[in-house]
Formats: C-alpha cells, sequence, structure tokens
C-alpha cells in the first residue's frame, strides 16, 4: 500500500463517512433521474403546482405517452406522489427535498454559467 500523506485524522474522518459501496450506487440512481431534459421539465413544472398528465402535456408541448412514460419513470423513483380526483390522476413532487435538489443544481448553475448564458436562465426566472 503506498505512503499516505494525509493526516491521520483525515483518514479516519474520510474512512467514516464516505458512503458504501451500495450507498454510492443507490445515490448513482438517484441522480441519474435527472440526467433527462424531459423529467427535469416535468420535475420543474410540478415545482409549482400538482398537475394531471394533459394539463403536464400541453404546458410543456409533450407528446401524452411520453409524459405518461416519463411519469411512471419518476414515480417509481420516488420523485412523485399521485393524487386521484375522480378519474383524474394529479402528480406533485412527493418530497421537499426533490426540490431543494432542484433548486441547489439552479443556484449552483447561476454562479457557474457565462454572463451570455445569464440572460436565458433569468428570462424563465424573471
Amino acid at each position: 500500500m503506498p505512503e499516505i500523506l494525509a493526516s491521520d485524522e483525515t483518514c479516519r474522518l474520510i474512512r467514516l463517512y464516505v458512503p458504501s459501496n451500495q450507498d454510492l450506487s443507490d445515490m448513482c440512481a438517484f441522480f441519474s433521474i435527472f440526467c433527462d431534459v424531459t423529467r427535469m421539465k416535468m420535475l420543474s413544472a410540478l415545482c409549482i403546482d400538482e398537475l394531471c398528465v394533459s394539463d403536464l402535456a400541453a404546458l410543456l408541448e409533450l407528446n401524452q405517452t411520453t409524459v405518461s412514460h416519463q411519469l411512471k419513470l419518476l414515480r417509481d423513483a420516488g420523485l412523485v406522489s399521485t393524487r386521484r380526483n375522480g378519474k383524474i390522476i394529479f402528480y406533485r413532487i412527493a418530497s421537499e427535498h426533490v426540490e431543494k435538489v432542484l433548486n441547489a443544481g439552479t443556484v449552483y448553475l447561476l454562479e457557474v454559467l457565462p454572463p451570455e448564458r445569464m440572460g436565458e436562465t433569468e428570462k424563465r426566472t424573471g
């Protein structure tokens, strides 16, 4: 084993706090859900209010079949939950943690985007 230059305290903290491979695998699966533009669009809309499939499709200009498929993935991943009102199913963000992840990503991008890209984000958020 190569000599470690980090302090004993740093080594202790790393051994204590770096997640297990299984936990890291679960985290990768969680974050992979955010790697699709359509899902991100849908999650962003659902952060504003709960919506049914037809409203999501119309508002985001997406095919209803695509919306249904992506909602199933989001629901299976635990990111969205549902509420039934008669025959209509409304989808909403399942946890405030999902909104916090989206907000953290937005804040990060606002800090690192070059100035010429800032206008694109401000137009949409302003």
